[in-house]
């Protein structure tokens, strides 16, 4: 018999039917590859917006405030034999460890981004401090889990290698044409994701055209006029987005501070290039094919350029990369939490 494992998230799910959909896949992949060890239920938020992903989980749970989002982690609590991860710290997610420390159980924390960054550009200084308060509780109630040694900031815990990547990313590669200067984005339509910021820069750049994948609809009105930028809202089809990834010719990332981003590995595995600015130049590592400008346009037309001119370079070096796939990390995740 599996043993059980909540996953309990601040994520936002909509339910339609007896159906649940969220927007950010890794919330919809994570519990669906460890179903495979575990008898899975989801905790989470509720929201009446609709989401691009269905979650092919039979147990989830959604709540609309925080009181009955923790009765149900109490009501859990008291279940046998039962293990809990989760996913991302937030007001939410650590109220969660709180209540289930007091109740005699140690939780799994999966730090999937640098908190402590994306605070301070959202809220300011008072948002540094008040992640810092979340993480110094919330580190010595549970086992971190990260997918980035810096991001566990010298507190005990594991690293992972998150991934959404299959056999279907590394199938029918082909070159850009570089016939126009095209770059995609894929991500959310936040802040701390650079992407207005982008949009300022490339504003006046009619040479520039931009495909933004993952914009919500109160996004679209504010780029109407510009003529150099498609916006298409979330995928939940794999297919058109390696579709997408493969008509264009160089990936974006505009970010100020980003953790692991899968993105990355999606656009390598097509074999094109990412163009990033200083500010997250520590996502690197090992991996070719990624270049890093100054965020403004004389900088990025310049580093589109280099690209184009020596692209034949650059693929034979991103040839060599050595992704993880999706299989990889939920094997990771797995002897962690059966080891622990």
């Amino acid at each position: 018999m599996k043993k059980k494992l909540f996953i309990i998230s601040s994520e936002k799910i909509y339910s339609n039917n007896g159906n649940f959909f969220c927007d950010n896949l890794d919330m919809k992949s994570t519990p669906e590859g460890l179903e495979k060890y575990y008898d899975i239920k989801v905790i989470a938020k509720k929201t009446l917006i609709p989401r691009a992903h269905k979650i092919k989980i039979r147990f989830v749970s959604i709540f609309s405030n925080l009181f009955t989002y923790i009765i149900e982690i109490i009501k859990s609590s008291k279940q046998k034999d039962t293990q809990f991860l989760m996913i991302s710290l937030s007001p939410y997610t650590l109220t969660a460890c709180i209540f289930l420390r007091c109740f005699g159980k140690k939780p799994f924390l999966y730090l999937r981004s640098n908190g402590y960054e994306e605070y301070k550009i959202i809220l300011g200084f008072l948002g540094y401090i008040i992640y810092h308060l979340m993480f110094s509780i919330a580190s010595k109630i549970s086992t971190l889990i990260s997918c980035r040694k810096f991001i566990l900031r010298n507190e005990r815990g594991f690293t992972v290698s998150p991934s959404q990547l299959d056999h279907s990313w590394k199938q029918n590669i082909t070159t850009p044409s570089f016939e126009k200067r095209k770059l995609i984005y894929v991500g959310r339509i936040r802040k701390e994701k650079g992407i207005f910021s982008l949009l300022e820069i490339i504003k006046d750049l009619p040479e520039i055209n931009l495909t933004l994948i993952g914009a919500e609809k109160d996004f679209y009105k504010p780029i109407n006029n510009y003529k150099n930028i498609e916006v298409i809202n979330i995928l939940n089809n794999q297919k058109e987005l390696i579709n997408l990834y493969d008509k264009n010719d160089i990936m974006i990332l505009p970010s100020y501070t980003e953790g692991y981003p899968m993105v990355v590995l999606e656009a390598l595995s097509r074999e094109r290039p990412i163009i990033i600015f200083k500010e997250i130049e520590h996502i690197i590592g090992n991996l070719k094919g990624i270049f890093v400008a100054e965020r403004n346009s004389k900088s990025l037309i310049s580093k589109i350029d280099y690209i184009k001119i020596n692209y034949d370079s650059i693929q034979r070096s991103m040839k060599k990369n050595n992704l993880p796939t999706n299989s990889d990390f939920i094997k990771q995740l797995k002897e962690i939490l059966l080891k622990n």
